[in-house]
């Protein structure tokens, strides 16, 4: 049997990491500036994150959501006391597609609408509704097709409160990444933020902060759309959130309610999934990641922006965005294959960086040599 060839693949075979750095069956090293998609929070097979693994491996990896499983509340506790998000309640699911699914559900349920607004550039995921509130038609097969989403230009202010003017007693939710990352590594403005905070109250609708990509500390507080001071309803996490072990949340405001059935997984919060996330949430806290985020993020965005290649740099702690011209198009691949770098892209000219979030003042100096050399 062949594998599926959906994933245009790089030529190198990664066999084993450790921190910020990976290396192929060559044996050769790369710094990973990437993360796997903004996966690796912490860093690759962090101590604690493999100790916290074995030791559950041990007592039991998995049963169903039809008994009580004890370390879902506290990661739950956990989670509250490191975002602040204490009067919440979350639900476990496996990926960033699944949580915003489950996230556009429980706004039609409680709301009893069905339309949506969305973002140009937005990537919300690739399952039924979640790619149907994903700004890239290529992606969207036939029967993904729907007149429940709105898209809006993103950070149009005007374009939002006239859309709720005409439409507003028929949307059911607002969903917004912080920051896009797909889209290029887009912010969203702290006033459009509380401009959507401001539309969903006067016309009962829910506001959906997808945080799968910018969230876990990524930005430099917990979730990006913290920098705007307004509470959302709904959150939803994956990528950084298991480091590696497939698990996701949808974090539920208090005035939600819900009732048996509403919402359902078989896999969801798994007792090895709950001990990844766990290991995590611990990490963040004990090591100060939300500050170094912070911290190497301006240093790495202000030295970019200093080097003569360079475009536009954007972004928020250690989610950048660099710009480059048509003529570097290639620096990307070159950064791979000539200095040992992984990097994303975004489409055409987008240098994405998204490192693990305990990344050091060395390894963000080797990236810097390594980019500004080429």
């Amino acid at each position: 049997m062949e594998l599926f060839d959906v994933y245009p693949l790089q030529n190198i075979t990664v066999e084993r990491a450790l921190g910020a750095w990976v290396w192929d069956n060559q044996g050769r090293k790369f710094l990973d500036m990437y993360g796997g998609h903004a996966v690796i929070s912490i860093g690759h097979t962090h101590p604690h994150y493999v100790k916290r693994l074995t030791d559950q491996l041990h007592k039991i990896g998995f049963y169903s959501n039809s008994v009580h499983i004890n370390i879902q509340q506290e990661l739950a506790d956990t989670l509250g006391r490191v975002s602040g998000k204490t009067d919440y309640q979350l639900f476990l699911c496996n990926s960033g597609a699944e949580a915003n699914e489950n996230a556009l559900k429980l706004a039609s349920f409680h709301t009893g609408r069905k339309k949506i607004i969305a973002f140009s550039k937005a990537f919300h995921g690739r399952t039924s509704l979640a790619v149907a509130a994903t700004d890239n038609p290529k992606i969207i097969a036939p029967i993904n097709q729907t007149d429940h989403v709105v898209f809006l230009p993103f950070n149009d202010e005007a374009a939002l409160e006239a859309c709720f003017l005409k439409e507003g007693e028929r949307i059911a939710a607002v969903i917004v990444e912080g920051i896009q990352g797909v889209g290029g590594i887009n912010v969203a403005t702290d006033s459009f933020l509380q401009k959507i905070r401001a539309q969903c109250d006067a016309y009962g609708a829910v506001y959906i902060a997808d945080s799968v990509q910018c969230g876990y500390g990524r930005s430099g507080k917990f979730f990006a759309h913290d920098w705007a001071g307004v509470p959302a309803d709904i959150y939803t996490t994956a990528k950084g959130m298991g480091n590696g072990f497939p698990v996701a949340g949808v974090w539920i405001a208090p005035h939600l309610k819900p009732w048996h059935g509403m919402l359902g997984t078989t896999f969801g919060g798994n007792p090895l999934a709950c001990a990844a996330a766990l290991a995590v949430a611990e990490t963040i806290e004990t090591e100060n990641l939300l500050e170094n985020a912070r911290t190497l993020g301006d240093y790495l965005t202000n030295m970019l922006r200093d080097l003569p290649v360079t475009v536009d740099v954007r972004g928020r702690g250690l989610m950048i965005g660099i710009d480059l011209p048509p003529e570097k198009t290639d620096l990307r691949q070159r950064l791979l294959y000539e200095k040992g770098v992984f990097t994303g892209e975004a489409k055409p000219n987008v240098v994405r960086l998204l490192p693990s979030l305990a990344l050091t003042r060395a390894e963000a100096d080797f990236f810097l040599q390594a980019f500004s050399s080429l």
